[in-house]
């Protein structure tokens, strides 16, 4: 019998250590057995003897090594036990709430020697995840703490079930035994939820733990995520110092802590965790300052945390990991998201990553190009945004983007204001909305605020009026508009040469989907506010001369089926482009020049392509780099027209002759939108950049620049 500990409502280092009586409840079951039974921190040593049977060792490798451990945070006023179904729009994450100085502040408690082996334990900070969330598993660095997801707790706590993988600073577990024991939780997982797959996130020493389970388990569902994975132990920079480190006499161990925590990571990165990029340069570099004199004090508990003993062990072991991970690579089937540093100065991350992808079956990489070895206990490295931009994150065998999509968060949302900052002042976008009575007024008002909600407009050359349509709507109706994107934009050809967090993740982070009838059909029956361009890439990538020309279909594609659900169709015009560049070389452009069109030609080819059973200017929707001419940025207008419902006309809409017919329509009033919108900018007294720059240094914000009255 396995027993498991159910509903720990403790911190981390309380499970840990069986001295600690502050009151908690543990619920103790076995495996296979329906029997319960609730008990207090006096009846429950979880290091000693359980009292349930007085016979299981809790702490043991095969007792609570192998258990399920969940926090029972989620329970209401009468004690029911609740989980979430879903998260709300711009929720808390807790990102930037915990810093490395809490990671040290907690390791003051872990690493007091206990006398026990490897077990797992559940962070306090994690709460209580989303229904059916599936398990993550965190295999912890060379520290062996399993504090290493401390600034992420919050976050990953509402997605996953996590877990984290403790090694005692004075234990001697050979590697052997450590990936025999995280396989064996691993396949208990898999045999308790088969059809979920399991997440593991090795951190350095970690990864090498996370490769060698998943070379072992090939047929479970895996998705491994690695950060600065030490298979390239035996290529590091620091591989001559070693050896001294067993000759350094014990009084000079003291200064090896200090020495590694600027070498594994750095410490500015770590100290801006919690700094708002929104602040002005003095009060960050001040509040910097002050973050680093806290934290340089608590680096002496790192010679607490590796000991020279412990230490000399631990790169035993790593040297043992990187060489048995090596190995079996070709054995690993599972999904693999390796992220690497650009500036880590312990291994040679960045090389790792791209050997990795080459090695592995199905790997993809990012490179942080400013971070170091402790990648994830520095500022700028979200993980649960990594995953989720990534498309990683899933319930199931395949990722739907509908079900399993998380929505933004408040720090996700401050972080893109805060790297928009630039393109919102140049652009200074204006909204406008027609209300029932069709007056026009400032702001989205006239946009209904419960979905579903199709808003259909013109897309602007290069999708430029995007990012401040969906940053608009998050700002004043707390809304989060999902847009239709092409895709090409979810293939590997998406990513950046430099394989950095790009645009393109950050688009699938704010819910950007595949076109197509599916997923358009799963959106409206989950009543999103959903943007739709009829007119698509071919919009988007046009030629000279064809600003603000509409390029739709013919066929009513969208109508129909937004009836069926009762949605309330908004049709928007988007003005600006001509305002911000001029596009100088087009399509026709590039294919008049030999070596350039069969480049074009060839990157196309392979891709996906949309309406292929089409003809005309439609079909043609290949991509191409456009050159443009930067102009005295003007600004960027938009006029979301009078909605139109289609509840109650449901049978009506059936009729292909009546959908074609109102297709016409909002074709029709986008157009009028659009010449409405370059009239009426004429009258604005604030449409260069200079004008607007003088009213916001001395009159009001970017978000109150006056405007021409509608």
């Amino acid at each position: 019998m396995v027993s498991v500990i159910k509903a720990f409502c403790v911190s981390p280092y309380i499970v840990l250590n069986s001295e600690y009586k502050s009151r908690f409840r543990v619920r103790a079951e076995r495996l296979g057995s329906g029997d319960s039974v609730v008990l207090s921190t006096d009846s429950v040593r979880v290091n000693g003897v359980s009292s349930v049977g007085g016979k299981e060792r809790i702490g043991s490798l095969v007792d609570l090594g192998n258990g399920k451990l969940s926090s029972s945070a989620g329970v209401n006023e009468k004690g029911e036990d609740v989980v979430l179904e879903k998260l709300e729009v711009l929720w808390d994450d807790g990102y930037g709430s915990k810093t490395v100085k809490d990671y040290l502040d907690n390791a003051k408690d872990m690493i007091k020697p206990d006398g026990g082996p490897p077990r797992w334990f559940c962070p306090v900070e994690c709460g209580r995840p989303l229904k059916d969330s599936p398990v993550l598993l965190f295999l912890p660095g060379m520290d062996g703490l399993g504090l290493g997801l401390t600034l992420h707790h919050k976050a990953l706590g509402k997605a996953f079930e996590v877990r984290c993988l403790h090694i005692p600073v004075y234990d001697r577990t050979p590697f052997e035994d450590l990936v025999k024991f995280v396989g064996e939780t691993v396949r208990l997982e898999h045999v308790s939820s088969p059809n979920k797959p399991i997440y593991l996130v090795g951190d350095s020493f970690g990864g090498c733990l996370a490769l060698a389970v998943a070379a072992h388990n090939p047929t479970i569902d895996l998705v491994v995520v690695l950060a600065n994975p030490a298979t390239s132990f035996g290529r590091s920079q620091l591989q001559p110092l070693f050896p001294l480190l067993e000759a350094l006499p014990d009084g000079l161990h003291m200064t090896v802590p200090y020495l590694l925590s600027f070498v594994m990571g750095d410490p500015v990165k770590m100290a801006t965790v919690n700094i708002e990029s929104t602040l002005p340069p003095a009060v960050a570099l001040e509040q910097l300052s002050g973050n680093l004199t806290a934290l340089l004090p608590r680096l002496s508990g790192m010679a607490d945390i590796l000991p020279k003993d412990s230490l000399l062990w631990k790169l035993k072991l790593l040297k043992s990991a990187a060489s048995y991970a090596n190995s079996r690579l070709h054995a690993v089937t599972a999904e693999v998201l390796v992220l690497a540093s650009g500036k880590d100065n312990m291994l040679p991350s960045g090389d790792e990553a791209k050997r990795l992808l080459r090695s592995l079956r199905n790997c993809k990489i990012h490179i942080f190009k400013d971070n170091g070895h402790t990648i994830l206990l520095e500022d700028g490295v979200n993980l649960l945004t990594v995953i989720k931009g990534t498309c990683k994150y899933r319930h199931s065998r395949r990722h739907d983007f509908v079900k399993d999509f998380l929505p933004p968060s408040r720090s996700e949302f401050k972080q893109t204001l805060a790297d928009n900052r630039l393109y919102r002042f140049v652009t200074s976008p204006v909204m406008f909305s027609t209300l029932e009575d069709g007056k026009i007024v400032r702001g989205l008002a006239g946009v209904p605020g419960e979905g579903p909600v199709l808003l259909v407009g013109y897309h602007m050359l290069l999708g430029l009026e995007l990012v401040p349509l969906v940053e608009e709507f998050l700002r004043e109706k707390n809304v989060l508009v999902r847009g239709m994107a092409h895709p090409l934009l979810f293939t590997p050809k998406s990513e950046s040469q430099s394989k950095e967090f790009s645009f393109f993740d950050m688009l699938k982070v704010y819910g950007a989907t595949p076109v197509g009838a599916s997923n358009l059909f799963k959106l409206l029956s989950v009543k999103s506010h959903i943007l739709l361009y009829p007119g698509g890439a071919r919009e988007a990538l046009h030629r000279k001369g064809e600003a603000y020309k509409l390029f739709w279909p013919d066929q009513p594609e969208f109508v129909r089926m937004a009836a069926r659900f009762g949605a309330t169709i908004v049709p928007f015009g988007a003005i600006g482009e001509d305002d911000l560049a001029e596009l100088v070389v087009d399509y026709n452009d590039l294919m008049r020049i030999p070596v350039v069109n069969d480049y074009v030609r060839k990157s196309n080819q392979d891709g996906s392509r949309l309406r292929t059973e089409m003809g005309g200017e439609i079909a043609n929707q290949d991509f191409y780099p456009p050159g443009l001419l930067p102009k005295i940025p003007g600004r960027f207008y938009y006029l979301f027209g009078k909605p139109i419902q289609t509840k109650g006309r449901e049978l009506m809409l059936k009729d292909k002759e009546n959908a074609r017919e109102l297709y016409s329509r909002i074709k029709s009033e986008v157009e009028q939108n659009i010449a409405f919108l370059i009239k009426k900018r004429e009258e604005d007294p604030y449409r260069s950049i200079v004008d607007r720059t003088v009213y916001q240094a001395t009159s009001a914000s970017m978000h109150n620049v006056p405007t021409f009255e509608p």
